[in-house]
């Protein structure tokens, strides 16, 4: 062979090398542009499956009371009685729908100085939860924000109703918005450490419902037309003095010892 046919030959494999080379590295990119394809789809699945979850939890957190507290008791119609022993007068009822945002008021504003007069011995003081927003007789076929924070808070133990109480209110939903779903019911008990079966079967089969229909019937009966309702001594707190009680909270002390 020529040398000029040999460098001919040579030329050639070096071209054939070449173009195998260049094959090789568009199959290398082709590769790794699916790998890397892949592997965003698969880092996009995970940010949906995490927003998915996080969408299913709730940031919202019970609210425990810690100050001063009566003994706290179920009676015999539903209401909580909160009262120290030998107290029998005076007695402050308090009519209150847990989707009522005047409630939360009064909750927020003296809420603690009504379970301080309490415990105190300077008050009996009974809550009588109802709805309001809702006549038993015309159940809806999702029952109301109302019927399941009243039907929460009476499956909750006497000794923690204040605490639950105020995380209802802390934790009421905008008016007409929905809320107290089951979850959050049953993870504010969680968070107030007295969560268990009879608790979450409590709230999820509403069974409750009996005395919240009586409580609203109750309601009714007394003439209570508006919450909250603040009876002392069988007598209503009149406007002038619940708004008293909502700007000043010490005006309760005032308030109880009026003849």
């Amino acid at each position: 062979m020529s040398k000029n046919a040999r460098r001919q030959s040579a030329r050639e494999r070096v071209a054939e090398e070449r173009r195998l080379q260049a094959a090789k590295d568009r199959q290398r990119k082709l590769l790794l542009g699916v790998l890397g394809g892949i592997a965003a789809a698969a880092v996009i699945v995970v940010a949906v499956v995490v927003a998915q979850n996080n969408a299913g939890q709730s940031d919202q957190k019970a609210v425990a009371y810690t100050g001063p507290l009566a003994p706290t008791t179920r009676q015999e119609d539903g209401s909580i009685l909160m009262a120290k022993e030998g107290v029998t007068a005076p007695t402050l009822e308090i009519f209150e729908d847990f989707q009522c945002p005047f409630c939360k008021k009064l909750e927020d504003s003296a809420g603690d100085a009504i379970y301080k007069a309490a415990a105190e011995g300077k008050a009996r003081v009974i809550f009588r939860p109802f709805q309001l927003f809702q006549a038993p007789a015309h159940p809806e076929p999702v029952p109301s924000v109302s019927r399941r924070g009243a039907n929460a808070a009476l499956c909750t133990p006497p000794d923690k109703w204040a605490s639950y109480a105020k995380t209802l209110y802390a934790n009421q939903p905008v008016e007409g918005q929905n809320g107290f779903e089951n979850k959050d019911l049953l993870n504010w008990a969680r968070d107030l450490g007295f969560y268990d079966a009879g608790f979450d079967k409590c709230v999820t089969g509403l069974e409750m419902g009996a005395d919240v229909d009586k409580a609203t019937e109750y309601a009714q009966k007394q003439k209570v037309n508006s919450t909250p309702t603040l009876r002392l001594n069988g007598k209503d707190l009149t406007a002038e003095q619940v708004n008293e009680l909502l700007s000043t909270p010490e005006s309760l002390e005032q308030i109880l010892s009026a003849k």
